[in-house]
C-alpha cells in the first residue's frame, strides 16, 4: 500500500506544495514546529533515507538546500535546521524547520495550529521567493 506520501505526490491527498522536480518533492507539514516547516521527500518509495543510494541521497540534499534557501528569503529566521527522523511515516524525508534558536527543534513541543489560509500565504510567500 502507497505510502501517505505517496498519495500526496501523485496527486490523491492534497497538500501545499512548494517545490517538485522529476524525483523529488517538497511540500509544508501540515503540524508544523514553526511557519515555513517543509518536508522533502524522494519520490521513489523508500522507508529509510539511509537506504538511498548515494547519488539519490545527495540530489535529495541538492534540492532540499534549494527549498531551504526559499524558505530562507520567505520566513524570518536565523537558519533552517534540518532534521531526519524517519519514523513518523515509513517514506523517506527531511524536514526543513526555520529556527531563531535551537529549542526550535524540538519535536516534543506543541506544534503550530495553522488555518488554511495561513499555509495558502506561507506556500505563496515561500514559492514567489
Amino acid at each position: 500500500m502507497a505510502t501517505i506520501f505517496t498519495r500526496i505526490i501523485q496527486g490523491e491527498i492534497p497538500c501545499y506544495k512548494i517545490a517538485e522536480d522529476d524525483r523529488f518533492f517538497a511540500f509544508l507539514d501540515i503540524n508544523p514546529l514553526s511557519k515555513g516547516h517543509t518536508l522533502v521527500v524522494p519520490k521513489q518509495e523508500t522507508d529509510y533515507i539511509f537506504n538511498l543510494d548515494d547519488e539519490t541521497i545527495g540530489q535529495m540534499m541538492v534540492f532540499a538546500k534549494k527549498v531551504a534557501q526559499k524558505i530562507e528569503k520567505a520566513i524570518p529566521c536565523k537558519r533552517i535546521a534540518v532534521a531526519v527522523i524517519g519514523l513518523e511515516v515509513p517514506h523517506a524525508h527531511i524536514h526543513l524547520v526555520p529556527i531563531t534558536q535551537e529549542g526550535d527543534l524540538d519535536f516534543k513541543k506543541e506544534h503550530l495550529k495553522l488555518t488554511q489560509e495561513e499555509f495558502v500565504e506561507i506556500q505563496q510567500r515561500i514559492t514567489q521567493a
